[in-house]
């Protein structure tokens, strides 16, 4: 099994680890305990009040991702044909989308300056699962 293999296979664990790791940190008031939120946790609350909105975050959050991983699991084995590859730049693009939004609520929130936020090791996780995903397709359409 090629590196290229292992390495997009191991998104399939990494992503889950991500998807339940703390993004952020998030408090009132500085003297209060800061409550910690997962995209897991965010969509738990989400379908509580919006489950159109929450859908359209798994879609992006979840099932791009691991639709990418797949997919690309799929060419780098052969067993999807080259055709797939415009397929993939697009998932890439959708699964890029929720780290942008994020960021935005991060910077948003620390903008306004009420109460605390503190990024999580999660979003950096996050992160580096989306940028390695999109590192492995853009490796995979240089090498073929």
């Amino acid at each position: 099994m090629s590196r290229l293999r292992l390495l997009n296979l191991s998104l399939l664990i990494l992503f889950p680890i991500a998807w339940a790791a703390p993004l952020m940190k998030a408090g009132l008031l500085p003297l209060f305990s800061l409550s910690e939120i997962s995209v897991l946790s965010g969509i738990a609350a989400l379908w509580e009040k919006d489950k159109f909105l929450a859908l359209v975050v798994v879609f992006f959050a979840i099932m791009a991702p691991i639709g990418k991983v797949l997919a690309m699991e799929g060419l780098l084995s052969g067993r999807l044909s080259e055709r797939v590859k415009p397929w993939l730049y697009h998932l890439g693009r959708l699964a890029m989308a929720d780290v942008f939004l994020i960021a935005i609520y991060i910077t948003v929130a620390k903008g306004i300056g009420v109460g605390r936020l503190e990024v999580g090791w999660g979003l950096y996780l996050f992160t580096l699962c989306v940028l390695v995903s999109l590192g492995l397709s853009i490796f995979t359409k240089k090498k073929t």
